[in-house]
C-alpha cells in the first residue's frame, strides 16, 4: 500500500548523455500540460546539497572514495526530507535528474565500492521509496565525453576521469537496469527531439 499518492521519476545516464536537458523539457512540457511537476535534481536541490555538489565536483581531491559516496548519501537523504516526500504526499509528479541508481553506478561500479551496502544506505536515505519511472539515456562514453568536452566549460572531478572510469559506470548503469520493468531505455544518439517524444509519451503511458 503507498502512502503517497505522487508519481516519482529519476533520469539516468552518464555524464553528457543529455538527461538534463531532458528533465527539463519534460518539466516544461508537463506544466504545459496542466499537471503538477516538481523538477528537481541530485546532487544539489537542497541548501545543504548546494555545499556537498561543490564539495563533489571541485573539490574531489579531498574526498576519498568512501567519503564520496557518503556525502551523496546525506544529499540524498535530505532531497528525499525536504523535496521528495513532501512532493509525494501533495500528489505531485516529480521529475529527477539522478537518484540512487546514479550512486550505484558511479561509487559502486566506477569507484568499484560495495555494491551491496550502497543499496542498503540508498535505501535507508530513502525511506525505501523507489522511482515509478526511471528514464535512462543511454549513450556511449566516447559520444558522451566528445559532448562534454566541445561544451568548454569547467570540468567536475567525474568529467576528469579516465575513459576506463566511464566504461565501468556504463556498464554499472546496464547491470542495474537489466530486467527491470520500471525502466524505459531511450537512445540518446537520436535527436533531443525525438529522445523527449520516446521519454514524454513513456511518461503518460506510464501515467
Amino acid at each position: 500500500m503507498r502512502e503517497y499518492s505522487g508519481f516519482l521519476i529519476s533520469i539516468e545516464g552518464i555524464d553528457g548523455s543529455g538527461k538534463s536537458t531532458l528533465a527539463q523539457s519534460l518539466a516544461k512540457a508537463l506544466m504545459e500540460d496542466n499537471h503538477p511537476v516538481i523538477l528537481t535534481k541530485e546532487p544539489g536541490q537542497t541548501r545543504l546539497g548546494k555545499k556537498i555538489r561543490n564539495i563533489l565536483q571541485q573539490e574531489k581531491n579531498l574526498v576519498c572514495d568512501k567519503a564520496e559516496f557518503l556525502l551523496f548519501a546525506a544529499d540524498r537523504a535530505q532531497h528525499f526530507e525536504e523535496v521528495i516526500i513532501p512532493g509525494l504526499k501533495k500528489s505531485k509528479i516529480i521529475i529527477s535528474d539522478r537518484m540512487a541508481d546514479s550512486s550505484l553506478a558511479y561509487q559502486g561500479y566506477g569507484r568499484e565500492l560495495n555494491i551491496e551496502l550502497i543499496k542498503k544506505i540508498n535505501s535507508w536515505c530513502m525511506n525505501s521509496i523507489t522511482p515509478d519511472l526511471t528514464l535512462y539515456v543511454d549513450i556511449d562514453e566516447k559520444t558522451a565525453l566528445e559532448r562534454i568536452f566541445r561544451r568548454k566549460q569547467l570540468l567536475t572531478a567525474f568529467e576528469k576521469e579516465s575513459i576506463t572510469f566511464w566504461k565501468r559506470v556504463k556498464a554499472g548503469f546496464e547491470e542495474i537496469f537489466k530486467g527491470k520493468n520500471n525502466v524505459i531505455k531511450i537512445n540518446g544518439l537520436q535527436s533531443q527531439e525525438e529522445v523527449f517524444n520516446e521519454a514524454y509519451s513513456s511518461i503518460i503511458k506510464a501515467l
